[in-house]
């Protein structure tokens, strides 16, 4: 407890310095406003949240890959080592700030192939592990508009897919507990007990709910039993949702005034 609470006093007072310092920057912008500062100031806070975010996966990865790979197996240190810089040198592409689709396909043969090397049967749980584990990483940079992916063509009525949309929308956002999980997400990542605090559910009842949101690539969670984030996916479901009620809102308004 008392670790804890120091850890907690020095991130506050890190994060005290850190706004002492914007606050001096942008005091010294506003003195001497040009463009050339203003840039400066922007490219090196833009810097620091991606060294931030590198680190943040990176963690996720030594975290998952040491809770998850196949505990008696003489090859555990070694595959570990590889499938961590694999990892690692994946999240260090967030560095770049913007990916191509070809970049993360890429990535994804690279594991392929290290995977179709592999000697033993249940080398399929830890390379299961690392692939989950690259999935989150490309969620992540998905959420931050890193990573866009393929363009999607706009669909005509007719070519909905019907069951694609029961499937991974209305059914597993036909819950209202599910919703204001969503919702939760939007803004900031949550543990499993302020998601709890939220919605008034406990245990399994609670896990039901947020495994059909992970099932559905609406949410993600960093690691075995951390905090759950939106992905880029359940965020744009969330965002139409919010505007299709507005616009429906809106013609009920006018409905009721004729």
């Amino acid at each position: 407890m008392v670790a804890k609470e120091e850890l907690l006093q020095r991130t506050l007072l890190e994060i005290q310095a850190k706004l002492q310092d914007l606050y001096n920057e942008f005091k010294r912008f506003t003195e001497h406003s040009n463009t050339e500062h203003l840039e400066s100031i922007l490219t090196e806070f833009k810097k620091t949240f991606y060294d931030a975010l590198f680190h943040h996966i990176s963690d996720d990865v030594t975290e998952g890959l040491e809770e998850n790979m196949v505990e008696d197996c003489h090859m555990r240190g070694t595959c570990k080592s590889l499938l961590q810089k694999f990892l690692k040198d994946n999240a260090s592409l967030i560095l770049d700030e913007k990916l191509s689709e070809d970049t993360i396909a890429n990535c994804r043969l690279k594991l392929e192939d290290m995977k179709s090397k592999a000697p033993y049967a249940q080398c399929s749980i830890c390379f299961s592990e690392a692939s989950k584990l690259l999935d989150q990483q490309v969620d992540l940079m998905r959420s931050i508009r890193i990573y866009v992916g393929q363009r999607e063509e706009r669909l005509g009525v007719s070519e909905m897919p019907v069951e694609f949309v029961v499937r991974t929308i209305l059914e597993p956002l036909a819950n209202k507990q599910r919703l204001q999980i969503l919702k939760a997400l939007a803004g900031e990542t949550n543990t499993f007990s302020s998601l709890s605090e939220l919605t008034d559910m406990r245990g399994g009842n609670l896990l039901f709910h947020i495994n059909k949101l992970l099932k559905s690539g609406m949410i993600l969670q960093r690691h075995d039993r951390g905090d759950y984030m939106i992905t880029e996916r359940g965020y744009t479901v969330l965002r139409e949702i919010t505007r299709l009620s507005s616009l429906l809102e809106l013609d009920s308004s006018h409905s009721n005034r004729s």
